[in-house]
């Protein structure tokens, strides 16, 4: 059985709701499934901390998490076309990964969430690919010719899932939304089968 990390940070539900149709994909295709694991929020004050531990939704990802995977999706909303903080300074603590090799050569995936229109899914998207490209990660997208691609009206792109939760930060995903994201995991555990 195939591990496949879905690795994600919301803040109000919405990528959790991507992670989670992303998750039934890979658990959808027999010799895979799906370790769900988040990020705690950064505070800004240095002595702050999180529990152990979330109140509720996943485990806090380790960087075991990142070695014992044989795919990694990864999810964030976006922060002025960027990944938000809490998962840059997760990637920021993944030298040694990138140091042994940890990660090259596995095939990943990304997705993300936006509060408007134009609030920058595919530069989040791209952003987030950077350091899976510096660890040698096999990136993978979403086929042009999928018509759930064309039929959304809030996200999607062929880099990767995506979803406008709004203003008020809606996490219930539209039918192609949660469509695309189930097929991004599905795909993306198709490859890792493929290139175990």
């Amino acid at each position: 059985m195939k591990d496949i990390l879905v690795l994600y940070y919301s803040h109000r539900g919405a990528v959790r709701a991507l992670a989670e149709q992303i998750a039934r994909g890979i658990d959808s295709v027999p010799g895979t499934q799906p370790r769900l694991r988040t990020v705690p929020k950064v505070s800004a004050l240095c002595e702050a901390s999180a529990p152990p531990v979330p109140d509720s939704g996943a485990p806090y990802a380790e960087l075991q998490d990142l070695e014992e995977c044989a795919g990694l999706a990864l999810g964030s909303p976006t922060r002025f076309g960027n990944m938000a903080a809490p998962m840059k300074y997760f990637w920021d603590g993944t030298i040694t990964a990138w140091q042994n090799g940890s990660l090259a050569g596995k095939p990943a995936t990304v997705f993300t969430s936006s509060g408007s229109l134009h609030g920058g899914n595919e530069t989040t998207l791209l952003t987030m690919m950077l350091p899976l490209l510096h660890h040698g990660m096999v990136l993978m997208g979403l086929p042009h010719g999928w018509p759930e691609l064309a039929a959304t009206r809030d996200g999607g792109t062929p880099y990767g899932a995506s979803h406008v939760a709004g203003p008020q930060g809606s996490p219930v995903l539209s039918p192609e939304a949660a469509r695309l994201a189930f097929l991004q995991g599905q795909r993306l555990a198709q490859l890792t089968l493929k290139l175990a």
